[in-house]
């Protein structure tokens, strides 16, 4: 297991290229088994989240391996419909194979999903909407059953608690897919990723209107084919990367960016007092002291709840007072303690968390607990005194490729190290 250490101190100023979305790599790969065709899928990170879904997809049968040009090829003639624990539990997108299978094979068992400790996210969303297209859903011993003669297009309201459900919406879009006559999914996730996999299972010959709004339209298909597609740029490392060049007074260029994805996040940096210019890439520069801003988050294209960690991060060491209002998983204030560790001055009241921010932090060891905390504790190690020691890193290494890398070649001073055992 490796540790990171920063040296903070340094700003950051260059140029960096965004790699593909791992939140819309992982759905489309797990639509790619809709089809007994080959299907070749381009800019796919190599991620540790990624290479879990490829062995989850060799366990169950399908050819699934990257190639020398590092695009991934999968072709699924015979998928198996068991996907154990062991493999699930390291990821909670593996619940995307829930609806490709139930189309494809009528009969699926997959355990209960693992993933980040951020909060609850219950899969309920998805089982009803399954049911709603006429799968007979059991929970027995940690596992769901999914059984169907026939999938039957229908009318599904996918309203959550907290709005919408990105994942739920990708599951419903590809079991209905397959579906006999039409489903409309009503409080559909309008995030890029559902849109990145709704122009996938187009080329493959799937019917889908409406992605990208609250209502989409799938009308069922006897047959799906093989394709090829390039994922679109990872929004939120876009966006951990606008955050680094703003905490530390740097200049960076972002590459590979789609801006438009970004709005909420480069409308508070900008009202954070940092220049954010968008031309085809987007360049982060700030040479004037931050301003306090209040965040909260929403379902896109608000701010995105993947973000919030690291705005926390910016605005610890922001003059005055910052309140961030978490609406997609209130208990995703993971990271608060460790910032805490660092000198940052936050409190929680229920969903928010009141930022004061403190002249400057200093360097301690700091604990990673979920994916986007641990970014946070890295954004924070980059201005912080002397020397941040961030330990189980396995969760930035989910979500970000080569960070460390990425950091390095804009000037910062950050190595990767073995973790020591006790």
């Amino acid at each position: 297991m490796d540790k990171l250490l920063i040296t903070g101190g340094r700003q950051l100023k260059g140029t960096v290229q965004i790699s593909g979305s791992k939140n819309s790599a992982l759905p489309i790969i797990a639509a790619a088994i809709l089809t007994d065709e080959p299907c070749i899928i381009r800019n796919v990170p190599n991620l540790d989240d990624i290479g879990a879904m490829i062995k989850l997809l060799q366990f169950i049968g399908v050819s699934a391996k990257r190639r020398e040009d590092d695009a991934l090829e999968i072709r699924a003639e015979q998928p198996l419909g068991v996907c154990p624990y062991e493999l699930v539990r390291k990821m909670r997108a593996s619940i995307c194979l829930l609806g490709p299978l139930t189309a494809r094979l009528k009969k699926c068992k997959i355990s209960l999903p693992g993933g980040c400790v951020i909060g609850d996210r219950p899969v309920d969303i998805h089982l009803k909407g399954l049911k709603r297209l006429g799968a007979k859903i059991t929970i027995e011993q940690g596992y769901i059953y999914a059984q169907a003669q026939e999938l039957v297009g229908s009318e599904i309201f996918l309203g959550g608690r907290f709005g919408s459900t990105v994942l739920g919406t990708a599951n419903l879009m590809m079991a209905a897919s397959l579906a006999k006559g039409t489903t409309i999914i009503e409080s559909a996730a309008c995030e890029p990723e559902i849109v990145d996999l709704a122009d996938f299972m187009t080329k493959m010959g799937a019917r889908i209107k409406g992605a990208g709004s609250p209502i989409i339209e799938v009308e069922g298909v006897q047959h799906l084919r093989g394709t090829e597609h390039d994922v679109i740029p990872d929004r939120i490392e876009a966006g951990t990367f606008m955050v680094a060049a703003a905490i530390t007074g740097g200049d960076v260029e972002i590459k590979g960016v789609k801006p438009h994805h970004l709005g909420a996040v480069w409308d508070k940096l900008e009202e954070s007092g940092v220049d954010v210019y968008r031309n085809g890439s987007i360049r982060v520069r700030r040479n004037t002291p931050l301003k306090p801003v209040d965040v909260i988050t929403m379902p896109y294209p608000g701010f995105p709840t993947d973000m919030q960690a690291q705005m926390s991060a910016l605005m610890a060491v922001t003059p005055g007072i910052s309140v961030i209002t978490e609406k997609i998983f209130p208990n995703r204030f993971m990271h608060v303690s460790e910032l805490a560790r660092l000198g940052a001055n936050v409190s929680l009241e229920g969903a928010s968390a009141i930022v004061k921010g403190v002249e400057k932090l200093s360097g301690a060891p700091v604990m990673a607990s979920d994916l986007r905390a641990s970014a946070a504790l890295v954004l924070a190690g980059l201005v912080a005194d002397g020397e941040t020691e961030v330990k189980r890193i396995y969760h930035v290494d989910r979500g970000y490729e080569r960070i460390d890398e990425k950091l390095r070649s804009l000037g910062a001073k950050i190595e990767r190290v073995p973790e020591e055992n006790f």
